[in-house]
């Protein structure tokens, strides 16, 4: 069960310089002519690395150039110990700063996000997921040790402030079990609470913070092991529901969160990740059953403005029988290009393609092991010193 591997023990990170010789160089390739994508410089990809194996790493992809570029994390920064740490769980840009959570080293690393030079590191237990509001960014933690444990106990919401990163998180705020993502909508945090540790006992609540007081307002009530969380432009949350791998199937939910009620469940719309652009929610799922002990795979897009799923298929050219596991989603908020990542077997390296807004292949390169989080930059990365 691919959530159970993503959940055994981790190491921490440790403290002292490597040899230069140790570093394994960056390598780029041209995958694609280079092009215009408007506001948009290039992204990041990060790649978890198998849990255990202190394995995350950084690669990153320019429009202008069309190379795509791996393991630039390494050699742009010689002495930082084990380089990324162990399973990279979440990216994002935000400012001048690019933010990895780095979910079994216990850290938040923070970078340039023009260098991809190391920065600093925020300790945070067990993290998971990142968002930021005005200055402040928001780290979901697990808070206890990394492993299977029905006695478990509650996670919490981190804010740190980000214009001061040599402080420590100034507060936190206590959730559900095993909190995963969250979207805020106005001044109100929302988190979906998993319970993953305590299997088969799971979380089935979505946390609401109110973030001017920074306590918890309201337990809503959605479906349980829930993770994935997109809020549309009217103000809907949609919720994943990874079920129990049994009899309670994958499902997605909605939110209205101007009265924090679901008002919406959708059976048919299992999710494993999802990503949203305009009104179009992309969703692939890799639902797997313990009763037929078979993978379901299904690359959907829905309608947000009739909750109508759209297609079943959003990969037309049938390159979808190449991709043994689909692991990460995103799309290029201007040319509205799918990019996918395929874990393949969890071990070795994997692939992202990326797909035309119609579903065909574009081109696709080989990354580091489990590519799993996209962020796009507005800012061109320098080249190495």
């Amino acid at each position: 069960m691919k959530r159970l591997f993503l959940l055994l023990a981790g190491t921490a990170l440790l403290a002292a310089c490597r040899e230069e010789e140790e570093i394994i160089p960056s390598t780029g390739t041209v995958v694609t002519p280079g092009e215009n994508a408007g506001p948009i410089a290039g992204f990041f990809l990060l790649n978890e690395g198998n849990m255990g194996s202190n394995k995350a790493t950084l690669d990153y992809f320019d429009y202008e150039t069309g190379v795509y570029t791996k393991n630039i994390y390494a050699e742009r920064n010689p002495g930082v110990v084990k380089e990324l740490g162990d399973v990279g769980n979440d990216i994002q840009v935000y400012g001048s700063k690019l933010y990895i959570v780095v979910n079994c080293s216990h850290f938040v690393e923070v970078m340039d996000a023009r260098t991809a030079k190391h920065i600093t590191q925020l300790s945070i237990p067990n993290c998971r997921y990142i968002v930021f509001k005005d200055r402040h960014a928001y780290i979901s933690s697990y808070a206890g040790p990394v492993k299977i444990d029905p006695n478990a106990r509650l996670g919490y919401v981190a804010r740190v402030d980000t214009a001061d990163l040599a402080r420590p998180a100034i507060d936190t705020c206590v959730v559900g079990y095993q909190p995963e993502e969250m979207v805020i909508v106005g001044d109100k945090l929302y988190v979906a609470n998993s319970g993953g540790y305590r299997v088969p006992d799971y979380d089935r609540t979505v946390s609401v913070i109110d973030l001017a007081s920074f306590k918890v307002i309201q337990t809503i009530t959605v479906g349980i092991n829930l993770h994935r969380l997109e809020v549309d432009n009217r103000g809907y949350i949609y919720v994943s529901s990874r079920g129990d791998y049994y009899g309670t199937p994958s499902k997605t939910y909605v939110i209205d969160s101007r009265t924090d009620k679901v008002v919406d469940e959708l059976p048919l719309l299992p999710n494993s990740n999802m990503t949203l652009r305009g009104d179009s929610l992309y969703v692939y799922s890799t639902e797997w059953s313990y009763i037929t002990h078979r993978w379901s795979i299904s690359y959907a897009i829905l309608n947000t403005l009739t909750r109508k799923v759209v297609t079943r298929s959003f990969i037309k050219d049938g390159t979808e029988k190449q991709i043994r596991v689909p692991y990460g989603i995103a799309v290029h908020p201007v040319t509205g290009e799918i990019l996918v990542t395929d874990a393949k077997d969890y071990v070795t390296p994997g692939t992202i393609y990326c797909f035309t807004p119609d579903g065909k292949k574009k081109w696709s390169e080989v990354t580091g092991d489990i590519p799993a989080h996209v962020a796009f930059t507005r800012e061109k990365l320098e080249p190495k010193k």
